[in-house]
């Protein structure tokens, strides 16, 4: 009998804890989505139980003659277009022929490329970006409508990417809704320009609205929920109260804490009450993260691999996939095993899809920042490997996992698949973030980085520092030396535009001055240079001067395509 098992004789066996002090917040659910359409929003931070809710809501409550879809936003740095509202989708239908979708459905074929020969034909580009990106939303509100989704619950919007916002601000603004929100966020992690702001604070057209704050648990409150994980036995006041104190009512941090002082045999009958062997002195820890690192440091080697190769992966994957990642050695039966005890051990959890993940984000990130930095790069290079064979192709995770493995070519790839992915849905902003990122981070040849400036309209970006990050590694690689005369002049062009932005004017018409004479080869940009240089932006430069660059647009041989000028 091992250390553990020995330790925890005679101690109840530790169960999962109720619904504990949600009793109100779970009737107000239930009310308000007894008269559809409603608009939901469930805040609260870290750990608070917002997707305890939901699940028990879903679960054991779901609302009568509803069909619900239920959606979560990974916490990746690189969120995928409408990835939340796609990944929920796709697993509704068997059969997306039957839904009997009209030409619309054509926009849809860039975000489900499974379902491309079931699906109409791609309909002709959008006049711009927001008449694509409504095109989009009109689409995938009538596969709501043909799956007769009465409920779509978002979960974590916090983590939402633009475009998945901006589809729930969509639904929210229709005259005649038909399909009720519920979206669940932490405050304290919403950006101040963040659209869910605008989904927060207006009253949706045609819908009733429900606003939920949870609060944490109060001391009776966190004694309930100690006793339900104990079989129901009651807990001492003494106790719950230093329990409260330490965890602040957080319930993750209840939870947590239990399990830690269940796994150390630190728990006792004393009466009728069960209490802490050594009250004064209890320890519970600060943050969360110090109880699941000294969780998982019971466990098997196995088993914390398995951990490690969970929170590697963030989102939820299938058991081979946690096994593959896990560090090489040993047999796939014995990581196989290590996997089955990190479940058993409460950290990790596996749903009805055999999919693996951890039970809670926090927890996620707990064991990921403890791992050494050059093990995270192998086994984000181990997650890639895997990942590359998934279909349809994972690009968010991709590049993720490059990124971090430290693997440009890797990343450059997927980054740029997921850039071009976002381009053809309309979303504009999540594009700009990826390739900025790869312009500002990524040590590229000058070919890759000519490319993927010329893709996004760096307009979008906020902010001048965001502006100044662009140009300064653009300025880099001109220092190098490494480019043709062509290419550095595209990339002067490029600066220039940069300058502008951030109304250096002077400045910028220097830079495309200096472009001008190696832009030949591309008469479309050497006309736009021109343009650019007789247009008197914040200049002090003679008006004569900017006539004589207008002059000598008239004499450039090109054909300018609608929206090159």
């Amino acid at each position: 009998m091992s250390t553990s098992d020995s330790d925890t004789r005679g101690l109840p066996a530790i169960a999962s804890p109720g619904l504990v002090g949600r009793e109100r917040e779970l009737a107000a659910l239930r009310a308000a989505l007894s008269d559809p359409p409603v608009v939901v929003l469930i805040e609260g931070e870290a750990g608070i139980g917002k997707s305890r809710l939901v699940q028990e809501l879903l679960a054991a409550h779901a609302p009568a003659r509803q069909r619900v879809l239920l959606a979560a936003c990974p916490a990746v740095r690189q969120p995928f277009t409408l990835g939340p509202v796609v990944d929920a989708i796709r697993p509704a239908t068997e059969d997306v022929a039957r839904l009997g979708l009209s030409g619309l459905a054509g926009a849809i074929r860039p975000l489900f490329p499974e379902w491309a020969p079931s699906l109409p034909p791609a309909p002709d580009p959008a006049e711009d970006a927001a008449a694509a990106r409504h095109r989009l939303f009109r689409a995938i509100e009538e596969i709501l409508e043909r799956l007769e989704i009465g409920l779509l619950a978002v979960e974590d919007v916090h983590w939402a990417d633009e475009a998945t916002l901006e589809f729930l601000l969509f639904l929210a603004s229709r005259p005649r809704q038909q399909v009720s929100l519920l979206v669940s966020y932490r405050p304290e992690e919403v950006a101040p320009d963040s659209l869910l702001l605008r989904l927060s604070s207006r009253q949706p057209a045609g819908a009733a609205r429900l606003r939920l704050s949870l609060e944490p648990l109060d001391v009776p409150g966190t004694a309930a929920m100690v006793s339900s994980m104990l079989g129901g036995a009651r807990v001492s006041d003494e106790f719950a109260t230093i329990l409260h104190d330490r965890t602040d009512g957080l319930p993750l941090a209840v939870e947590e804490s239990v399990r830690l002082m269940w796994n150390r045999a630190d728990l006792t009958r004393r009466g009728d009450s069960w209490v802490r062997q050594r009250l004064s002195e209890i320890d519970v820890p600060p943050t969360v993260r110090d109880v699941v690192l000294e969780r998982s440091a019971r466990l098997g080697p196995a088993a914390q691999a398995a951990l490690r190769a969970a929170a590697v992966l963030t989102d939820a994957a299938p058991e081979d996939a946690v096994v593959e990642v896990m560090a090489p050695e040993g047999d796939p039966a014995s990581r196989l095993a290590g996997l089955a005890e990190a479940v058993g051990s409460g950290l990790l959890r596996e749903d009805q899809r055999g999919l693996v993940s951890f039970r809670h984000m926090l927890a996620c990130r707990a064991v990921y920042e403890a791992i050494p930095v050059p093990q995270r790069r192998a086994m984000h290079l181990r997650a890639a490997h895997v990942l590359e064979g998934a279909t349809p192709s994972p690009v968010a995770q991709l590049a993720r996992h490059f990124r971090e493995a430290g693997d440009t070519r890797g990343w450059c790839r997927y980054a740029e698949q997921s850039a071009d992915l976002a381009l053809a849905s309309g979303d504009d902003a999540t594009a700009v973030i990826l390739v900025h990122d790869l312009l500002t981070n990524a040590d590229l040849p000058p070919a890759d980085v000519l490319r993927l400036t010329s893709k996004v309209p760096f307009c979008l970006l906020s902010g001048h520092e965001r502006y100044r990050e662009l140009m300064d590694a653009l300025r880099l690689v001109l220092d190098t030396g490494e480019p043709a005369p062509s290419e550095a002049a595209e990339i002067r062009f490029h600066v220039a535009r940069l300058l502008q932005q951030m109304e250096a004017f002077e400045q910028s018409r220097i830079e495309m001055q200096r472009a001008l004479p190696d832009l030949g080869h591309d008469p479309a940009k050497e006309a736009r240079a021109m343009v650019f240089l007789g247009l008197p932006y914040g200049t002090t430069t003679p008006a004569a001067e900017h006539l004589r660059w207008l002059r000598r647009v008239a004499q450039v041989p090109v054909s300018m395509a609608p929206g090159a000028a």
